[in-house]
């Protein structure tokens, strides 16, 4: 048994869990006609009402002794003050550092970070400037029309999601581009429609050596010296984030034109540095900055709240409890708003990438289940498809609602239409439909006894699926900003109950290193013995497909 599963806060979790798994939600609301009032917070510009859950005031008292008796808010007050928590790189993680507006100092080994991160900010909002009012021109002397922002992981979801949500906010002045996949397709799908003399690439790797975002860059370094350009304009068309300012500079970029990166920085935390500059160019610096600010408010609420006020805690303690609790290995996110449609990749990365580990840090193997299985998608497109899983699926999948209230251009018939089937569909899912109920519905039908006694078994759904619901007046910068350092901070307080290591990703680390290799063996440079024999056949025919003819 584990030092946590031994916990005595553990133990009296699970005798429990135990105990209300007979219990139904809509029982709850019956008997207690207070439990939405209880069981709402808002922070931030964020409403959030997790009535809907399989939980009760006694344990969600547990849940809260689980998180003191894992010192939460120790390694809360750690992350913040600087300290190395990512253990096994020994490394620092700041990057609540990159929106610290408060105006104190951030000391990292003895040094104050924030000069360098306002610099960087004073650099992206005169470079944006200079982009937008056309002061800086390509070498032909014609205004910058696109950007095309190339990278991958963090360094391009984080920018893209960003900037497809707050697409309301989006700058006339310049179309962003955004390329990722090292699928040759993409990128010549990209290049080929922009023009080469009104573009400007932003490349963004920390070693400037990144396998896919690398390639990308070369080939579009090709492109442009093909479509007319030459080495020496590279300088007014490219421009990198980046830490390794010798490679940069080699490929011909301007010094000036080197964003800087800092090793407490993890790439699915990086779109608040400078990693975040297409959002910048995008939405306009002030918009960025609102990004900034939205998550700042949330970073200290989550520093100054009450655990039991704290949003970021209980959804990391309610996550913990379905996961650890009910055997739920997954859980769905499910934006109400079409420009918020890829949150769930982002947060998908944010979870699975720093939870996703069996190993504690103390070096020991788990007993119990750690990161979840994050997916989801729009509302309403996924009621027609995957929400019928969660309806009557055999296992748990909780939920996370999200709706704004106003959004732009509103129609308020479809508006209305969209929120009712937001709310529709978390009731569903706590009350169902009892068996009677669907049988009184078929009366009437014309039916025999033993069909209409099957067709309403097939129609009866438990319900009690658990379910939160966030309201938020509009998507504005702030609010999005606020969204996202929510769920980084719940994904942080769950690492820190399961005792990991949220901050390092060795799995991501191999597949790079096993596709450099297999690269070497793709083009000759490796012999068989350094795969597997499945690797071999794989490669040879891949070889033999694209043999000279």
């Amino acid at each position: 048994m584990s030092v946590l599963t031994s916990l005595p806060q553990w133990q009296k979790l699970s005798e429990l869990a135990e105990s209300v798994k007979g219990a139904h939600m809509r029982d709850w609301f019956a008997q207690d006609a207070s439990r939405a009032d209880k069981m709402q917070l808002e922070a931030c510009g964020i409403f959030l009402d997790y009535a809907k859950n399989r939980v009760t005031d006694e344990s969600m008292a547990a849940l809260l002794d689980l998180a003191r008796a894992c010192n939460v808010e120790g390694q809360r007050d750690a992350m913040f003050g600087g300290d190395a928590i990512n253990a096994t790189e020994g490394r620092a993680v700041l990057h609540t550092a990159l929106r610290n507006f408060s105006g104190n100092p951030v000391i990292v080994d003895g040094k104050d970070v924030m000069p360098e991160v306002r610099a960087t900010l004073d650099k992206i909002e005169a470079f944006t400037a200079s982009i937008h009012s056309g002061e800086h021109k390509g070498y032909t002397g014609k205004p910058i029309k696109h950007i095309v922002a190339i990278g991958i992981g963090g360094s391009f979801l984080g920018p893209k999601i960003m900037t497809e949500a707050l697409k309301p906010y989006t700058a006339d002045a310049v179309k962003v581009h955004f390329v990722a996949n090292v699928d040759g397709c993409h990128i010549h799908d990209v290049l080929s429609s922009v023009d080469f003399e009104e573009t400007l690439v932003v490349m963004s790797s920390k070693s400037f050596s990144t396998q896919e975002t690398l390639q990308n860059t070369l080939t579009a370094k090709d492109w442009f010296l093909k479509s007319g350009g030459t080495q020496h304009d590279i300088a007014k068309h490219f421009v990198a984030v980046s830490s390794n300012v010798k490679a940069a500079t080699e490929f011909g970029i301007s010094a000036d034109n080197i964003f800087p990166m800092w090793d407490w920085v993890g790439g699915r935390y990086s779109l608040w540095s400078a990693i975040g500059l297409p959002i910048a160019l995008a939405l306009g610096f002030e918009n960025f900055k609102g990004l900034l600010e939205g998550a700042f408010e949330m970073d200290t609420h989550f520093k100054t709240a009450p655990l039991s006020q704290n949003m970021p805690v209980l959804l990391a303690l309610l996550g913990v409890w379905y996961r650890n609790f009910f055997d739920a290995p997954s859980h769905a996110l499910l934006p109400y708003y079409h420009y918020l449609r890829g949150l769930p990749a982002y947060v998908q990365q944010l979870d699975m990438e720093s939870n996703g580990k069996s190993v504690t840090l103390d070096g020991e193997h788990v007993d119990y289940a750690t990161g979840p299985i994050i997916w989801g998608s729009e509302g309403t497109n996924g009621q027609h498809s995957f929400h019928q899983l969660i309806h009557q699926g055999s296992g748990v999948i909780p939920a996370d609602f999200m709706l704004p209230l106003n959004v732009p251009n509103q129609d308020d018939t479809h508006h209305a239409m969209l929120a009712s089937n937001c709310f529709g569909q978390t009731q569903a899912l706590m009350q169902g439909k009892s068996f009677e109920a669907c049988y009184a519905d078929l009366a009437n039908k014309g039916l025999d006894e033993e069909t209409r006694t099957r067709l309403a078994t097939h129609k009866t759904m438990r319900g009690n699926k658990p379910s939160n619901t966030f309201l938020f007046d509009s998507l504005t910068p702030n609010i999005l900003g606020a969204l996202v350092a929510m769920y980084e901070h719940k994904v942080f307080v769950q690492g820190v109950i399961w005792n990991l290591n949220s901050f390092d990703q060795w799995g991501v680390e191999l597949g790079k290193v096993l596709g450099n290799q297999v690269l070497e063996g793709i083009q000759g440079k490796a012999g068989k013995d350094n795969f597997d024999a499945s690797t071999q056949q794989l490669i040879a025919k891949f070889r033999a497909a694209n043999a000279p003819k």
